[in-house]
């Protein structure tokens, strides 16, 4: 794919980002920055003091238009991304022109959204809410329930995947999870454009990690329509919603999938691959995406007329079933 731009990093590598042109709709954001790791003494089972890091976790208030909408518990690694993203994906804005700014300020720590022209029907779009199995605090909207009907992916000639391709991503992210292999405690999520990674993110909860993903794409205009998403979380009803929300019709998982995000995504007419690492992967659904590889043949085996030496005290092997026993 030719010389790729630059990773933009937040150390420890909690947000990688390809270094794109922002769209010149798109909102200011701030640039609040926090520490994701912080370190704490141990105790372990030989009876040794340690010391050893842990994530961290922070309460991020969003005001849209001055009215409170929700509390996430976030790492922070970037908060003006997962606060845009996350409005996108519940629906509550359509595109990242609509906003003006996002401020955070962890002093008080809050969000503070400026919409340019307002949110028709807030009250009532935010009236109907859908607590999901988001690590206990994930939540969709009735909005963007309802908005998935209009949803329209790219066919399955459009939008595909190789066999090769996909066990290239697993090895790059097996380099990834930076603050998992710091810290542990956390979920990363990440976009991909054939094999080349376009951004990486670990949050304390993968709808988190999902949202500041959909955020970096609308700042962007980056498309999802040829793009893969991989998850470390499982394939819950939110990811699916979340990804078909973003345009993304495959999704990878090295986790497993629900019953619902089964099914919506069979609705959807979109891909998962779970239990995904290393050689090994379950295609659920959307299998006319997938370009498999046929595996090896394999050689039949073949026997010859070897003349075998007696050792000692043992019979000769009177058939192959009993050799090597």
């Amino acid at each position: 794919m030719g010389d790729l731009p630059a990773l933009e990093t937040i150390a420890p590598t909690a947000f990688e980002a390809v270094a794109l042109p922002r769209r010149p709709d798109a909102p200011r954001l701030s640039r609040a920055r926090c520490e994701v790791v912080r370190p704490i003494g141990i105790l372990d089972q030989h009876g040794e003091h340690r010391q050893i890091d842990i994530p961290t976790e922070r309460p991020l208030t969003i005001y849209l238009d001055k009215r409170e909408l929700v509390t996430l518990m976030t790492l922070g690694a970037n908060p003006e991304l997962l606060v845009l993203g996350y409005l996108l994906n519940q629906g509550l804005v359509e595109q990242a022109g609509e906003i003006d700014g996002i401020d955070v300020d962890w002093a008080v720590e809050a969000a503070a959204v400026r919409t340019r022209h307002g949110v028709s029907d807030l009250e009532a779009r935010v009236a109907r809410r859908v607590v999901t199995t988001g690590c206990g605090q994930g939540t969709v909207f009735g909005d963007a329930m309802a908005q998935l009907g209009q949803t329209r992916l790219p066919d399955a000639q459009a939008a595909r995947l190789r066999q090769a391709t996909l066990i290239s991503l697993l090895d790059q992210m097996k380099l990834r999870d930076s603050v998992h292999r710091q810290a542990g405690s956390v979920h990363g999520c990440a976009l991909f454009h054939g094999d080349a990674l376009q951004c990486f993110v670990e949050d304390v909860g993968r709808h988190n990690a999902i949202d500041t993903v959909a955020g970096w794409m609308a700042v962007h205009g980056v498309q999802g329509g040829d793009k893969v998403f991989y998850t470390t979380g499982r394939l819950t009803s939110e990811m699916v919603i979340k990804s078909a929300r973003m345009g993304v019709p495959i999704i990878v998982s090295r986790n497993g999938v629900t019953a619902m995000g089964h099914q919506l995504a069979e609705t959807l007419g979109m891909t998962l691959f779970g239990r995904a690492a290393g050689r090994h992967f379950l295609c659920y659904t959307g299998f006319e995406r997938f370009d498999a590889e046929a595996p090896p043949p394999t050689a039949p085996l073949a026997f010859t007329d070897t003349v075998h030496e007696k050792t000692p005290g043992r019979p000769f092997p009177t058939s192959p079933t009993t050799w090597g026993r």
